[in-house]
């Protein structure tokens, strides 16, 4: 039987690298989000999905029987109004609770396949941010829901994990690594002396979605060349 992979967030950036990657490994994948996806992969099924609605998201887990591995890439970031409360808890609700929203929904699926989770986390739920406490905050709340969900599902045989990506080239960070200033100060940081691609990313997500992950549990992975440790 092939295996399902619901990958939020799916139409861009490392959702896509992932979404990508999961159907070259043999998965039916269903990407999920709002707006047109950088670019469609065929065999691979895209659905407008808003994260946030209760009843979309219900709706949308009735077609699934089994979920073998859900992918939370979904994410907001707010530079200008993460320091007032409706700014906050914007970003807050696209990128915390509508992870447990989703995956909630994904429960029952996921306990008939003994599936797994990953979500994201960052290097920004590591150390502060000035200018996106939203952000940051829900970063490192996610690493903690994701012990939760480990040690809550674990007797399902349900895996939950997360990623914590450092530098990586998307859309989103291509103004940083375009400009002079920034990217020195953050190459300079970076161990590796290199950025990521969002393929890295994607790989780490392929193994620990996959059995060659099956005793790893409660885990957030940095994948950052190093940065968070520098």
């Amino acid at each position: 039987m092939k295996k399902t992979a619901i990958v939020t967030g799916g139409g861009s950036g490392i959702g896509l690298a992932t979404a990508q990657r999961l159907h070259a490994d043999g998965y039916e994948v269903f990407t999920v989000g709002l707006g047109e996806p950088e670019q469609r992969v065929e065999g691979i099924h895209y659905q407008e999905l808003d994260v946030t609605n209760d009843e979309a998201v219900a709706g949308f887990f009735e077609q699934f029987e089994r979920v073998d591995a859900i992918v939370n890439a979904a994410g907001i970031i707010d530079h200008n109004r993460e320091w007032q409360l409706d700014g906050f808890s914007r970003v807050i609700d696209v990128n915390l609770t509508a992870v447990l929203r989703i995956t909630n929904a994904a429960l029952p699926g996921l306990k008939v396949a003994r599936g797994a989770v990953v979500n994201f986390a960052s290097m920004h739920g590591i150390f502060g941010s000035a200018k996106t406490p939203a952000y940051a905050s829900s970063k490192a709340a996610i690493s903690e829901l994701t012990r939760c969900m480990a040690v809550a599902w674990a007797t399902d045989g349900v895996r939950a994990n997360a990623v914590a990506p450092g530098w990586i080239l998307t859309n989103l960070s291509r103004r940083a690594f375009e400009d002079p200033a920034r990217s020195e100060g953050i190459m300079a940081r970076i161990p590796m002396k290199t950025w990521g691609a969002p393929e890295d990313v994607a790989n780490v997500i392929a193994f620990l979605v996959s059995d060659n992950a099956r005793y790893v549990t409660g885990t957030t992975l940095p994948v950052d060349g190093g940065y968070s440790i520098a």
